[in-house]
């Protein structure tokens, strides 16, 4: 079911097939690795901000940096991290590019704890303390590019909190965490069995709920007054069919060009700074 480890051996088989030829120090990082592939558990983020973030959320176990790297940046993470008492490794480049899979990782390598996801409770009680709160769910969305980049401009627009299902959905990954650029550590998520109860609960608390589609109200004529609740759909399919039912109204992007469509992280960024930009 985990694949093929063998804790006492200088080579780790992960799943899919990819062998790493490792010494000690590093096999026991990637049997967590190669755990974590099969889990969901995803323990490590990578690139600077990513990995300053994490330090700095005290939520780094072990910093692996690149053996010939010099400059500021290490510099400045090697104090961070003897502050935070978290050792550090000096490891070549090809073995922080296995451990990312050949992700840009710019040197940059920290273990980390398992990604705690908020309470729901915890987004709610951040909303009761905001005017106009936001709190944005995602349905089903699966690319950790989009996930990155909408917690970035999540926090960009104090966003109260994220809602993503735990199945058919991505959750929080190392490409999830580089491309947030540190977002990630700064906005809650939380992660739910039953989206649709939850819209239940979200409505319970007095949260309008809106969704994205081609046919709505125009976002500038959108009236944003009060606690909403937003949906960002699937990359091709949209929003589900059931969650459909329980949206309030939908919300459109005017759009003039050729192609009638947006990315899905650049549709919830225009969303939220509509919300954001009424409120400064």
């Amino acid at each position: 079911m985990y694949g093929q480890i063998d804790r006492t051996k200088d080579n780790i088989d992960c799943i899919g097939g990819q062998v790493f030829q490792l010494e000690h120090s590093e096999r026991l990082f990637l049997v967590n690795l190669c755990y974590n592939k099969t889990m969901e558990h995803n323990d490590i983020v990578y690139g600077v901000h990513a990995v300053v973030e994490s330090l700095e959320a005290n939520t780094g176990n072990k910093l692996y940096i690149q053996d010939d790297l010099r400059g500021k940046n290490v510099e400045k993470i090697k104090a961070l991290a003897a502050e935070k008492k978290v050792s550090i490794s000096w490891t070549p480049k090809k073995t922080l590019s296995d451990m990312t899979e050949g992700a840009v990782h710019q040197g940059f390598v920290l273990r980390v704890s398992e990604f705690a996801y908020a309470d729901l409770s915890v987004i709610l009680e951040k909303a009761e303390q905001e005017d106009n709160p936001l709190i944005l769910i995602l349905d089903g969305l699966t690319d950790p590019h989009n996930f990155g980049s909408i917690l970035r401009t999540a926090d960009a627009t104090q966003v109260a909190g994220i809602i993503i299902p735990k199945h058919r959905a991505v959750g929080v990954t190392p490409v999830v965490a580089k491309t947030s650029t540190g977002a990630v550590a700064h906005v809650p998520i939380a992660r739910v069995t039953n989206l649709s109860q939850t819209l239940d609960k979200l409505k319970g608390a007095g949260f309008w709920v809106f969704g994205t589609d081609m046919n709505g109200t125009p976002s500038h004529k959108w009236n944003t007054a009060g606690k909403l609740a937003l949906i960002i759909g699937n990359e091709g399919k949209g929003i589900s069919s059931n969650i459909k039912k329980q949206v309030d109204e939908m919300i459109t992007i005017p759009m003039k060009g050729h192609v009638q469509s947006l990315n899905a992280s650049v549709a919830a960024a225009v969303l939220m700074y509509e919300v954001f930009r009424k409120k400064i």
